[in-house]
């Protein structure tokens, strides 16, 4: 694998937020940045124009990250950002790009990359970074193992903490004979659920001595409080699978949520 990052270039506010982010990332990671940027309709020259701008601002802010910059002529900005995802450490892109509708969160080429890119995707808003640490949502799976390493991975470089949010809720049984776990048992079932947060991250802490982590177990809907921890954490970091059997069948309903109404950068790994 080669070792750079690639964010997504347009003319938009949000691109010039993603593009800062993947900047100071490829610096942390001590890679190489290549800025992206697929034709939506403007001159060959105007876009030629925006690259070697971002270009420039870039290597200003980041003297020590080696920039490069491609116009992609020939492909659809979905086609030009998940290509180049097989080769890149990490794929970069704004929330919303120049030529969609403002009242969406996040506009649907981002959705898309986030969903289908063979490698994790991080979708920056354009609003102020929270200072707080990483936050990794958990449904307590063997396979979320790529999920950990991401989260504890980003921590480490930037010296912060993580929280892992493992939210649980009784299941829902319907039909005759069935009746909702008595109330008592709810300390008994939330006990269960937090020996199987402590059991999977009792390696991770090991690996990562360094790394101070806190378990948050909750009865209460992943996405909601997950969003809401968005409020107070420099970035999100949620698990996609799942079956590509739509144009979002890879991004569950619970990272979907969380990539439209963070408040954070949130990266999408590949479980």
């Amino acid at each position: 694998m080669n070792r750079f990052v690639v964010v997504g270039v347009d003319p938009s506010g949000a691109s010039r937020a993603a593009v800062d982010w993947a900047a100071d990332e490829a610096s942390r990671r001590r890679v190489g940045l290549r800025l992206l940027h697929a034709r939506s309709g403007g001159t060959t020259d105007d876009e030629a124009q925006l690259l070697d701008q971002e270009w420039a601002r870039i290597a200003a802010r980041c003297p020590e990250v080696a920039v490069e910059a491609e116009l992609a002529e020939e492909a659809t900005p979905r086609e030009a950002l998940t290509g180049p995802a097989d080769d890149a450490e990490l794929l970069v892109v704004g929330a919303r790009g120049s030529g969609g509708f403002p009242q969406l969160l996040v506009g649907s080429t981002s959705l898309h990359v986030a969903a289908h890119a063979s490698c994790p995707v991080v979708v920056v808003h354009p609003v102020p970074v929270p200072s707080g640490g990483v936050v990794v949502g958990l449904e307590g799976k063997d396979e979320e193992a790529p999920l950990l390493e991401y989260a504890f991975e980003a921590a480490r470089r930037e010296s912060l903490p993580v929280t892992a949010v493992h939210a649980w809720s009784y299941p829902l049984l319907l039909g005759p004979g069935h009746e909702l776990p008595p109330v008592y048992e709810q300390g008994h079932v939330a006990a269960e659920h937090e020996r199987l947060l402590t059991e999977l991250l009792a390696g991770w802490r090991e690996r990562f001595p360094e790394v101070a982590v806190t378990p948050s177990v909750v009865r209460s809907g992943a996405a909601k409080e997950l969003v809401a921890a968005t409020a107070a954490h420099r970035l999100a970091v949620v698990g996609r699978s799942g079956e590509p059997s739509g144009p979002l069948g890879r991004l569950g309903s619970t990272s979907q949520a969380v990539v439209q109404h963070a408040g954070c950068p949130v990266a999408v790994v590949p479980l």
